[in-house]
Formats: C-alpha cells, structure tokens, sequence
C-alpha cells in the first residue's frame, strides 16, 4: 500500500514545463533515488513531497499522520543562531541523539554563530539535526554536498539501516548505488520508477532504448517484405485474398515509439602536446604555516610516471592550499618545488571566481585559450561541451555554477596539459558530466593531483594515497583509494 501517491502532476515555470501528468507510488520503507539532468526538477519534486510547494495542476495524497523531514540543499539557519541554541531544545532525549550524530559526524556543540561555520559545517549541522527527529519519510536534497568522506560513510551506513522511507537527490553515484533500492528517472516532465540502485538504472535505461531499436528494425524489415507483396499482387486475381490478409497484418505492426533521452553528456578528453620526461615533479620539506598553525610540516614526495594520486584530508583547506602552492598561486614558508623541465601543469582550482570577473562571452571568453579564430571551429568545440546555438554568446560572469566548471575544462582540455592539478573537480557538475569526467581522467595518459568527495572517481582513478593529517605530516601510500580505506 502506497504512503503518498503522486497523481497526474504538472508544474510550469515561466515558459518551462517542469512536469506533466507525472505519477508514481511510494510505499513504506521504500529508498528512492531521484534522477535527471539539472533544471529537470528533482528539487522541485521533493518540495512538492513536503508539502512546501504545490504542483499547478494534480495531486499528491499523502497517508494521513505522516510525518515528513526534509532537509534542502541550502538549509535556512535563524540570523544569529549558535550551534548549541540551534541544535539544542531542552528536550533530554532529542538533544542526547543530536549530539550524538554530531559527534559521529564530526562536529562539536558550541557557543560559535553558524554563520561562520564552513559550509561542510553547517551541513552537518542540519543534518544532525533532522535525522534526530522523528519522522516516517526523509526528504534529502544532495545531502553529501560539502560532506568530507567520513561523515559520508556514516551518513550511508544511518540510511541503510533506516527502516522507514527515504527519498533522495544526490550527484554522487556511489552513495545512490549504496543507499537506494529504486531509481526515480525525471525525463520529458514524466517520472519513471525503476527498480535498483543507480548502477542498474543506467544500464537497464540504456537496455531498454537498445531492445526498442532492435526491435523496431526487425518490424521495419517485416513492413517492407509486406509492402513489397502487396505491391506485387494486389493486382493478380490468384493472390489478391493473400494480398488483402498482409494488408490487415501490416496495419496491425506498430513501431514502439523511441524518445531519445535528454541527458546529455560533454566530451571530456584530455590530449597531450607533449609528453612529459622522466622527471615529474618533487616536492622536498614543503612547509606552510598559517595565523601560527602549520597545515604543512615538511611534507616531502616524488611524482612518478603514471601517477594519479588523490589527497585525502580532514580540512578541504589544507588540500586546497597545497595545491595553490603547486600551481604556484600561493606562497610557502620551507622547502623546494621542482618541477620536471617538460612538464606542463593545468590547474583546476575549487574557486574559479577570478576567471569570470569579465564582461566577455562564452565565445569570447575560450577564445582567449585557444589558437585558432575560426568561429565554426570554435562552436563545434563549445558543442561538445553542451554549449550550443545562441548559448555561446552568453556571458560568462552570469552563467551557472556547472556551465562555469564546464569552461574551466574546456580551458583546460585546448591547453593540453600534460598534468593535471584538480582541485574538487566534480563540484556543481551534474552525473553526466560528473560520468563524463571519470572517463577523461581515467583515460589521461600523463599524471594527476586530485581531491575529490566522489568515491567512484577516488576508486577508479586513483592509483595512490597521499593523506594529510592533522599535523601537517602525511601518509603516502601507492595503493588503490579502496585498498587505503580498508588498511586504515
């Protein structure tokens, strides 16, 4: 029996048809992933669950008494809330369960404004919060944004063990593949229910499309063996009988139709001018001390041919700064940083601000990094990378925070670096590209530095470990991501 039914739905913004005549059930324990490519509404929908926003037209029944928690993507905080007046009610029993998913989440109870908490912060905080509460349904809209992967991993392992329903957005694969049991496919303003996680959606989607094609063709070769024995002997006596028995069989044969899907993904491929030499990069007692804390403690290591290593570390800023004094955007207090003389670095910072702080275009804009003016070419490039029609004209201060990163791997690709600093490269990027990405940078024949929350592109690119510690020291461990988990 369904706890809500979503019937006969429909949703316009502006011009734009979000959904129409969308329906489908949720049961009772259910764990629903919520799929689509951005702008589709995934958020919309979940809003439209609690009950905060209305659909224009159709319904959406719920059981009477349920109870809905819903944690959105930009949770709201009270304007001068600590963390202890926001999490802490009075209630001995809540706020022992709030402090306790603090504490497995890695964030203590305190006197500090959450307005200046870090984002990671503040989403744990929010999370802490709701998932102490008492609820049949958990709405969570990209609930692992900003998350470090500790607090990931716990959030998995709470979801996987609650008993009630869970409906989720979120552009981590890993976590979907984890969490959910059915996969809830936005496309076309209608919404389709898959059993499985999202591994199993993408592959029987993909199935689904490849059997109508084949079978459409086995039914065209039909209509055409028909067609061609009408033609030959509706006209003779002997055969006419047979003649009119293909007729009616031939009306009766009726092509499945087949809607190409919306999504669509970027071409990311990152070529090489020149291949690097035998000296990549070493880095010798590199030390950085920051408002007299030292982040860096005489870190030392050797890129190798063939090595792309993930940086793992409690604080994003700590990596971010490594990779600011690499790219040579930040200054360092001790040590050496040499560079291979062949090498050719590409930097992709977690903060692209200062690239977009102009009046130009798109067009404009990627023609700064690429030789040739042709427009054509240039257009077919932009076209690859979902920029398409009037969309290149669009200027590039105004565009989103997925089209921003889209340029920065465009500029990225026409350099044609032959290694690669990536600083969160998956972040405001959506599955597609997020898809398209992880086979670019598995595919890249030279090396790359990244840091990444993603568990599918940590496990499948990376082939070593460095890990920075509270102390400023590391880890340097050349072993897969998920081999480096399970020994620590």
């Amino acid at each position: 029996m369904n706890i809500i039914n979503i019937e006969h739905i429909s949703k316009i913004f502006g011009e734009k048809v979000i959904f129409e005549d969308a329906s489908f059930g949720i049961q009772q324990g259910d764990k629903i992933g919520i799929v689509g490519i951005n702008g589709t509404g995934k958020s919309t929908l979940l809003r439209m669950i609690a009950g905060e926003e209305e659909p224009d037209q159709g319904q959406i029944i719920r059981q009477n008494g349920l109870k809905i928690a819903y944690l959105s993507q930009n949770p709201h905080f009270p304007k001068g809330a600590t963390v202890a007046s926001y999490v802490l009610s009075g209630n001995g029993d809540k706020d022992w369960l709030v402090q306790s998913n603090m504490t497995k989440l890695g964030i203590e109870v305190s006197e500090q404004e959450v307005e200046n908490l870090s984002g990671g912060q503040r989403r744990k905080l929010a999370l802490a919060k709701v998932l102490a509460g008492d609820f049949d349904v958990l709405l969570l809209d990209e609930p692992t944004n900003h998350l470090d992967l500790q607090a990931i991993e716990w959030l998995e392992e709470f979801l996987i063990n609650f008993d009630n329903t869970v409906i989720v957005v979120s552009h981590d694969r890993y976590f979907l593949n984890k969490v959910c049991t059915q996969t809830a496919d936005i496309d076309y303003g209608k919404i389709k229910l898959y059993v499985g996680n999202y591994d199993f959606w993408y592959e029987s989607s993909e199935l689904l499309q490849k059997q109508m094609k084949e079978s459409n063709k086995k039914k065209e070769e039909k209509i055409k063996e028909l067609q061609a024995f009408i033609a030959r002997f509706s006209a003779n006596a002997s055969k006419s009988k047979q003649a009119t028995s293909r007729k009616k069989l031939l009306d009766k044969i009726q092509l499945d139709e087949i809607v190409p899907s919306s999504r669509k993904y970027p071409y990311i491929d990152f070529k090489i001018e020149k291949e690097a030499g035998k000296e990549i990069l070493k880095v010798e007692n590199l030390t950085k001390i920051i408002d007299g804390k030292t982040i860096l403690d005489h870190v030392s290591f050797t890129i190798l041919k063939g090595d792309k290593i993930t940086f793992l570390a409690q604080d994003d800023f700590v990596k971010t700064t490594l990779f600011n004094i690499l790219a040579g955007k930040e200054e360092y207090d001790e040590g050496t940083i040499e560079w291979g003389k062949t090498i050719k670095y590409g930097y992709l910072p977690q903060d692209n601000t200062e690239y977009f702080d102009t009046d130009k275009n798109i067009m404009e804009w990627i023609g700064q990094y690429y030789d040739v003016k042709d427009e054509t070419v240039l257009r077919g490039f932009l076209g690859r990378m979902l920029f398409s029609g009037e969309d290149v004209f669009k200027k590039v201060s105004v565009l989103s925070g997925g089209e921003k990163a889209r340029c920065m791997l465009s500029k990225m690709m026409l350099e044609e670096p032959n290694f690669l600093i990536l600083d969160e490269p998956t972040n405001h990027l959506d599955l597609e590209s997020i898809t398209s990405l992880n086979k670019g940078m598995t595919n890249f024949k030279g090396e790359i530095l990244f840091t990444s929350r993603d568990y599918e592109l940590n496990s499948t690119v990376a082939n070593r470990v460095i890990e920075i510690l509270e102390d400023g020291k590391i880890i340097d461990r050349a072993i897969p991501y998920e081999e480096y988990l399970e020994r620590k």
